[in-house]
């Protein structure tokens, strides 16, 4: 259950102390308003400052928890390397980061994973194992850790991960003026559990909103059941956002810290990728639109007339799939443009 679960490390002095130490590694990426008078007429004046982790490392916000894992393992760790479980974005970023500590990396990606993000994981040098995805993608990284002996980093999953993403919350108050919400896509749990932590310990009164794909919907069903549920099935367009379950520690910290979770369909999660295109001249993955398409959508009336924080989580999507999903989200996009 949450309450037996220890969440005491996620201090703002430990979150202070793990972003400074990654510092030299990690790039501080800009938050930028979004200049958007369409989005200002739908939240009735309110505004969106974009946190643009698309400019991370790696193309998502994926390599600050993996380094602060990597930089967490002693000699004999690094000498045996790591692995990692991945639907390709925490492959790319646990591969970077051993790179940057010095070890190996041997990552299982799901063979339906976009080509884009495999190439990816073998330009940081990793060795790439395809296997199904789901459990047969997490028992080839358990067993390369039972053979080979490779530390696992989690893709989303554990203290230091979060201390790592809590990073991303950190620069954003410090970095954004003062903000009434914050808006971050969810998959596993790794992303907003770690800004949440760091955003409601800076200002209690800024509220956290989580998004998830409607066939997606771990953490929300998890809080809803107290305690971490795991999903017979998961279905969405967003893949970075298809974790099939939520994990004790990062339930234990949205439990304690985040306002609420929205869910859209996909088609929604498509329009916000036409918002991003529209609005901001970004092209960005499914799980970025998201958090757009949340603003836009089931969250708009809360977040009228306020200041609102979104985080730009990655953008590793290829030109072919990238229009296709375009295309899908026009219309929707265009209902929310008329709504």
């Amino acid at each position: 259950m949450t309450d037996s679960v220890d969440i005491s490390g996620m201090t703002l002095d430990a979150i202070r102390a793990t972003h400074a130490e990654l510092g030299g590694d990690i790039i501080r990426t800009p938050s930028l308003p979004l200049r958007s008078a369409l989005v200002s007429r739908m939240l009735d004046g309110g505004t969106v400052t974009l946190k643009m982790e698309c400019f991370q490392h790696t193309g998502t916000f994926k390599a600050r928890g993996a380094l602060a894992v990597a930089r967490s393992l002693d000699d004999d760790q690094r000498a045996r390397g790591v692995t990692a479980a991945s639907a390709g974005n925490h492959a790319i970023a646990a591969a970077w980061a051993a790179r940057r500590v010095g070890a190996s990396a041997k990552v299982v990606i799901q063979s339906n994973a976009n080509p884009f993000r495999v190439a990816k994981a073998r330009e940081e040098n990793a060795e790439v194992v395809m296997k199904a995805p789901g459990a047969e993608t997490f028992a080839e990284a358990d067993r390369l850790v039972a053979e080979e002996g490779r530390f696992f980093i989690h893709p989303f999953e554990g203290l230091n991960t979060s201390l790592g993403t809590a990073g991303v919350g950190l620069e954003m108050m410090e970095d954004a003026g003062p903000l009434d919400a914050v808006v971050v896509s969810i998959g596993g749990g790794g992303l907003i559990s770690g800004i949440a932590a760091a955003v409601k310990q800076i200002n209690p009164g800024c509220a956290v909103y989580g998004v998830e794909p409607q066939g997606a919907n771990s953490m929300s069903q998890s809080l809803h059941a107290g305690k971490p549920v795991h999903l017979d099935r998961v279905d969405t367009v967003a893949d970075s956002l298809g974790a099939p379950m939520a994990l004790p520690f990062g339930h234990a910290l949205c439990s304690a810290y985040v306002d609420d979770i929205v869910q859209l369909d996909d088609d929604a999660i498509c329009a916000g990728m036409v918002a991003f295109a529209q609005e901001a001249k970004l092209a960005v993955e499914p799980a970025a639109g998201a958090a757009l398409a949340a603003v836009m959508g089931p969250l708009r009336e809360r977040l009228a007339g306020r200041r609102v924080g979104v985080v730009v989580c990655g953008a590793n999507i290829d030109a072919e799939g990238y229009l296709k999903l375009l295309s899908r989200g026009m219309a929707p996009f265009a209902a929310y443009s008329e709504g």
